[in-house]
């Protein structure tokens, strides 16, 4: 005859764990997030490998014992006329490098005499490491002053992708800009983007991707919303994180350009 099986909760081991051991990966999990470079692991891709810079200029300015790599490249305009009339702070996302772009975009401003700065954050491309949140903002600070001094009082505007939305706030916040293009802004707790959008009284045009599947829609009106300044949101209508800008909806940012670069600077 076969002994009858105890009727037991098999989760009662679990429900009888100490509060103190919950409490101890709690406290393990917390230590792991704020006090450790894991975050940054999580969130930053930097890469060094070489890529093709498209004829765009290298420099280098000093930051935090180490250096900065800022690629430039000016529009067609510019260089015929060898003049500047605006310049553009442009930063990237978290896994991209300034110098695939910079001389790619110095055109897609319309018809105008722009130069555009590229700034590859800490530990990305040329710029020394490591890579880390909490180092995106004072970079993008040293290299908004770098560009302050050889712009001859012309006006800045900085334009932010994903990430590197929250580079260009944080220096709107605290330097003096002309405006802002910001494209599927993101709200990372390190970077104060919320805080910093409520601060800012320049101009700024928003880039919202209408199904973005990396900063969702909602958190990105978060940033909209907060923003103190006039702005412009535009929707780009089918669009994900990645997806290029093209189609009808160039013809509405560039008119959103017209407006931005018109704009008159804040009091």
């Amino acid at each position: 005859m076969s002994r009858p099986v105890p009727n037991e909760n098999i989760f009662a081991p679990v429900k009888r764990r100490s509060p103190y051991f919950v409490l101890a990966v709690l406290a393990a999990f917390l230590l792991m997030m704020f006090c450790t470079t894991f975050p940054d692991q999580l969130i930053l891709f930097p890469s060094t490998q070489h890529i093709d810079a498209h004829g765009a200029a290298r420099e280098t300015i000093p930051f935090h014992n180490g250096e900065l790599e800022i690629w430039t490249a000016r529009s067609r305009l510019a260089q015929q006329r060898n003049h500047v009339d605006i310049y553009i702070l442009r930063f990237y996302g978290n896994a991209d490098r300034a110098e695939r772009w910079v001389a790619l975009e110095a055109d897609a401003f319309g018809d105008r005499a722009i130069e555009v700065w590229g700034m590859n954050y800490p530990g990305f491309g040329g710029s020394s490491g490591p890579a880390r949140l909490k180092r995106m903002s004072p970079a993008g600070l040293a290299a908004f002053d770098a560009l302050k001094s050889q712009a001859e009082n012309k006006p800045i505007y900085v334009f932010g992708a994903s990430i590197g939305s929250t580079v260009a706030m944080h220096i709107a916040a605290n330097r003096d800009v002309r405006g802002l293009v910001l494209h599927n802004p993101k709200i990372p707790r390190d970077l104060d983007s919320i805080a910093n959008a409520k601060r800012i009284h320049a101009p700024a045009i928003f880039l919202l991707a209408q199904n973005d599947e990396i900063v969702p829609p909602r958190f990105q009106r978060l940033v909209v919303d907060a923003f103190a300044g006039e702005k412009q949101a535009i929707s780009l209508p089918g669009a994900y994180h990645n997806s290029p800008i093209e189609g009808a909806i160039v013809t509405e940012i560039n008119r959103a350009y017209d407006w931005l670069f018109s704009a008159a600077p804040s009091p």
